[in-house]
């Protein structure tokens, strides 16, 4: 059961990142932020975590994403922090955020944010989770039209990246964002709660991309 003053924080963080996000582009969007922070709830209460660190995380985990300000890794972290400590957040959960927010982004890599706290794996999970099945497929192609990218060229093969500067900086076609990140999440799951659901929604990622291939040849 919430909390009062959980509940009033936890709304404050909606409004805020409505206001802050209502332009965004729609991937990493409002929305975006409900979706994780709805996730990261459902998984906190299934593997025991603090709901509460959980969902205001998650909600502000996106409020200043890398790839939209110039590459500011803590940005979004400082952001967080500075919002909690105005509304009445406790400092010692304050900094908990701002460590969770540092930590989970894929960023190129396939390691485990640094933060191994269950809370950090669960908002992770979450996030991840949001990039893959029906919604991630959305989010991927809706990413790669505001770049301005080609769908697909197959004389153009997907790489592993060494850095995130090079992650950030690829203009790569968009299918092959499968294959650079979407179709690793799967085995980058940190609880079973999130496991068991990226499974389902990653054979719909597989069954997607045998079907676009297969209409790009001419073939279906």
């Amino acid at each position: 059961m919430k909390h009062t003053n959980e509940f009033r924080i936890e709304e404050a963080c909606r409004v805020f990142v409505q206001s802050k996000l209502k332009d965004h582009e729609g991937g990493h969007d409002y929305w975006h932020c409900i979706r994780v922070a709805k996730m990261a709830e459902k998984i906190a209460i299934a593997e025991g975590g603090e709901r509460h660190l959980c969902v205001i995380s998650a909600l502000l985990h996106d409020i200043s994403d890398p790839k939209f300000n110039g590459g500011d890794e803590k940005m979004g972290a400082s952001i967080a922090f500075d919002f909690l400590l105005r509304v009445g957040e406790k400092a010692e959960l304050t900094e908990r955020v701002a460590s969770i927010i540092n930590n989970i982004s894929f960023a190129g890599g396939k390691k485990k944010g640094n933060d191994l706290s269950l809370e950090c794996n669960i908002v992770q999970d979450a996030d991840r989770l949001d990039a893959l099945g029906a919604i991630g497929i959305a989010r991927t192609f809706n990413y790669g039209g505001f770049k301005n990218r080609p769908l697909y060229d197959p004389d153009i093969k997907p790489v592993v990246y060494q850095s995130t500067e090079a992650y950030r900086k690829s203009i790569a076609p968009t299918l092959n964002h499968f294959y650079e990140k979407l179709l690793l999440l799967k085995d980058l799951m940190n609880t079973n709660t999130a496991r068991v659901l990226a499974e389902e929604r990653h054979k719909y990622l597989v069954l997607y991309l045998k079907t676009f291939l297969a209409e790009w040849d001419g073939n279906l």
